[in-house]
């Protein structure tokens, strides 16, 4: 999906501060651990989410397409969690309550290996899980539920079908219900590439009040690392939405306390307003065919390109205010152009495993902070077998796209418009 990044900066220096501040004091490890295992279970719903029409990007998650809940562009906010005047909180649900509705929802079977949070519990999500075996074989099932704020990317991401150039899939299914909720159900995979054949079968209900509840459940006692028990999940389509819909996971969510919104910093400076996918069309040399484009309209995009001898996927990520990354090994040796921007390249045989990859990227960072990051593949999908020896751009043309100033203004045209600024206050 995004761009290739060898380390990830962010938690390259959460390590390091943690190592430092461990030396002083003696840790809560079941806290900790804890923490550790909630921070995952949300980790691993928000990557579902991120292959929304394949919108990813190195540091942010993001979707593409029309807004489908409250408000308008103007509501298009990353937010979670929804303005405290906005709703009531009702009677905290503990996890044992959680996981109580949760086996009645069930109705019959064996019930084991459960886990819950409750809608207060620090650290959240609030969520149920256990192992159902309906006679046929035990099965990993899951309700988790959040507040996001209506309109917004975490409320629309839920309710696209993902792009099948990065997650294969059997069914996606979206309708609009009498009470103008939105529900997803989805019959995929729990790995991408389908090296196991554990399934995934979700549906995520998504209300203009912007409670969400996520129903999961797998044909396998594990998530991951587990042989599988049955050849599909237990419940199907109509039963996954007879169990998210039930009223009482919406009651579970308006107890779930509201979180504050941060404000972005000042020093903060907003994505370029560029459409990315059409941008990266139009920057594309000569004699390649686009044969799909997918992403976003800022922070990542992707074409498929053809040049008469295989499909060969394309991808960029564009993000502003990652000049820090120019402290991290990942720009180590990079070359510094004419204008100041730092550029390095890779070739690497691509983060998916798949036998034969071939991926060019180049990665820069102006002096503004922009970072412009482009890769190629000699496929056309991360998870597809390759079609042809190298990919259909050379590094020097993936250079060209990535220093263009269509991305965002060079050295020059800022230092131009600040002359030209100082020259018309003179005058």
């Amino acid at each position: 999906m995004p761009v290739h990044q060898h380390s990830d900066p962010f938690e390259d220096r959460l390590a390091a501060g943690l190592r430092d501040a461990g030396q002083t004091f003696d840790p809560d490890l079941h806290t900790l651990t804890t923490a550790g295992l909630v921070r995952g279970r949300r980790l691993r719903l928000r990557r579902r989410a991120a292959v929304v029409g394949g919108a990813a990007s190195l540091a942010l998650v993001g979707v593409g397409g029309a807004l489908l809940l409250g408000g308008g562009p103007d509501a298009d906010r990353s937010s979670v969690a929804s303005t405290p005047s906005a709703r009531t909180t009702a009677a905290p649900v503990s996890g044992e309550e959680l996981i109580s509705t949760l086996k009645k929802r069930l109705g019959y079977g064996k019930f084991s290996q459960e886990s819950a949070h409750g809608t207060t519990d620090k650290p959240g999500p609030a969520y149920a899980q256990l192992v159902w075996d309906d006679g046929d074989g035990g099965s990993v099932v899951s309700i988790n539920l959040e507040k996001v704020e209506p309109g917004s990317e975490g409320a629309r991401q839920w309710t696209q079908c993902p792009d099948k150039a990065f997650t294969p899939y059997d069914s996606c299914k979206i309708s609009r219900l009498h009470n103008g909720a939105v529900l997803r159900i989805l019959q995929g995979y729990e790995y991408p590439d389908k090296r196991e054949p554990t399934k995934v079968w979700t549906a995520d209900l998504i209300t203009p009040k912007g409670q969400h509840v996520t129903a999961s459940e797998w044909n396998a006692e594990a998530e991951k690392g587990s042989p599988v028990t049955r050849s599909e999940p237990p419940l199907d389509s109509a039963g996954l939405k007879k169990l998210v819909t039930a009223p009482a996971w919406l009651t579970a969510v308006d107890a779930i306390p509201d979180a504050e919104v941060p404000s972005p910093t000042p020093e903060e400076t907003t994505a370029p307003t560029t459409d990315i996918r059409k941008t990266l069309v139009d920057l594309l040399p000569s004699g390649l065919t686009p044969v799909s484009r997918g992403g976003e309209e800022s922070g990542y995009g992707y074409v498929v390109v053809d040049d008469g001898k295989g499909s060969s996927l394309v991808e960029i990520n564009v993000q502003p205010n990652m000049g820090d990354l120019l402290g991290d090994g990942i720009f180590e040796g990079a070359e510094q152009q004419a204008d100041g921007t730092m550029l390095v390249t890779r070739e690497d045989a691509g983060d998916k495993d798949v036998p034969g990859t071939v991926r060019w990227t180049v990665d820069t960072v102006r002096i503004n902070g922009l970072r412009v990051a482009i890769s190629a593949y000699n496929s056309g999908g991360p998870h597809d077998a390759p079609g042809r020896d190298k990919p259909a751009l050379t590094l020097e043309q993936l250079k060209k796209i990535a220093l263009s100033s269509a991305w965002g203004p060079s050295r020059e045209d800022l230092y131009g418009q600040k002359n030209g600024q100082k020259n018309s206050d003179q005058g």
